[in-house]
């Protein structure tokens, strides 16, 4: 109920009255049955931009951080993602993968919408990392199709750190759905998820027009972490 309530009444309205996003390939999107939109991360204005425009309800993967922040403001957006029927993800290692792996598969059981962002965590410079085999394993083992999204001006709009998101038009492009049906039997196999996720990732990138990196983000970002405090340290002595 607050979902909807959220989308059509509160929130959807003024996002789309400020922002004023162009759609394009609104019609990939099926009108009924489960489906995976898997789209590039750069701004957390993505949470909202995209299921304000969609006719569907649309579940998302949240990252876990979301539910346990500190403080009144920690609660507050607990409160808000759990009411707008987010699901929360541990990240932390190859069990809480598995955990991802299976809220991903019920939400498809249920012939909803499942979305999802490969990198695994927000771009912290624009580009476009290397996505994460999960996307893969849940297409293949619910037998889905995914359609591939692309944000574009939500980085200039929000970046990393930015609390208050610029007024100024994004665009919101959805490519036509992909069918893995012909890797049916193999979510097992390393090499096949692999294939799936990197053709996932082509078909953002074509979409986007970012700059691809092919390492994840995870890991760039803790290399860029690092150097800051060695610096840090540096300075200090």
């Amino acid at each position: 109920m607050f979902y909807h309530l959220l989308k059509h009444v509160l929130l959807g309205p003024l996002l789309r009255l400020l922002f004023r996003p162009r759609i394009e390939g609104l019609e990939n999107i099926p009108a009924e049955g489960a489906a995976i939109i898997a789209g590039n991360h750069l701004s957390f204005s993505d949470h909202f931009l995209m299921p304000a425009i969609l006719k569907r309800r649309i579940t998302f993967l949240a990252k876990a951080e979301y539910f346990t922040g500190p403080g009144l403001k920690g609660r507050l957006t607990a409160a808000f993602f759990r009411s707008a029927g987010q699901i929360p993800v541990d990240r932390s290692g190859k069990e809480a993968g598995k955990a991802a792996l299976r809220e991903g598969l019920g939400v498809l059981a249920k012939d909803e919408l499942l979305g999802i962002y490969p990198e695994g965590t927000r771009s912290h410079d624009g580009r476009l990392y290397k996505g994460k085999v999960g996307v893969a394993a849940m297409a293949l083992g619910a037998g889905v199709p995914v359609i591939p999204c692309a944000m574009v001006g939500t980085f200039e709009i929000q970046p990393p750190g930015r609390k208050i998101p610029r007024i100024r038009r994004v665009t919101i492009r959805f490519g036509a759905p992909l069918d893995f049906s012909r890797y049916e039997g193999l979510e097992g196999e390393r090499a096949v998820l692999r294939a799936v996720t990197d053709e996932i990732m082509y078909a953002v990138l074509q979409l986007s027009g970012q700059e691809y990196v092919d390492r994840y983000a995870g890991d760039v970002k803790a290399e860029a972490e690092e150097k800051k405090r060695k610096k840090a340290r540096r300075t200090v002595r």
